[in-house]
């Protein structure tokens, strides 16, 4: 694993990114492409899942930095998918701080965007936020 407090790996940009109730703290260090999360490898934190990982890293690919870069992350809560969306925004903005240039690339390609969307909460009365017990005329 990496250690942010060496003398090379001085320089690191921090992005935060949000989905559903996951959180991630992204730090992007000058290397060869390795990706860490909370500790473990990436590939292997997030399942061997293909789509995930490339979730993680198209904010990298849109730009040509994947192999450029390390990235650093922690992440809780949520699953996995969530926590996936939730880097992609947290290395995005982790990017805007390295070159503003790179924020008009990344906005236009959807990246910036905070997508919002929480589970509504169970309402007394109802089996779940919206579902109604069976209605009974008799």
């Amino acid at each position: 694993m990496l250690d942010l407090n060496t003398s090379q790996n001085k320089i690191s940009y921090y992005g935060t990114g949000r989905r559903k109730s996951s959180i991630a703290r992204v730090y992007v260090i000058y290397g060869s492409g390795n990706v860490f999360i909370n500790g473990q490898l990436g590939i292997k934190y997030l399942q061997y899942n293909a789509s995930h990982l490339n979730l993680v890293l198209k904010p990298l690919k849109l730009l040509s930095l994947d192999s450029k870069y390390d990235l650093m992350i922690t992440t809780k809560g949520g699953g996995i998918t969530g926590q996936a969306n939730a880097i992609k925004l947290g290395v995005a903005r982790a990017l805007c701080m390295l070159d503003q240039n790179n924020r008009s690339i990344l906005k236009s390609s959807g990246m910036l965007t905070r997508d919002s969307r929480v589970k509504e909460r169970k309402k007394y009365g109802l089996r779940k936020a919206r579902k109604a017990p069976q209605f009974s005329k008799r």
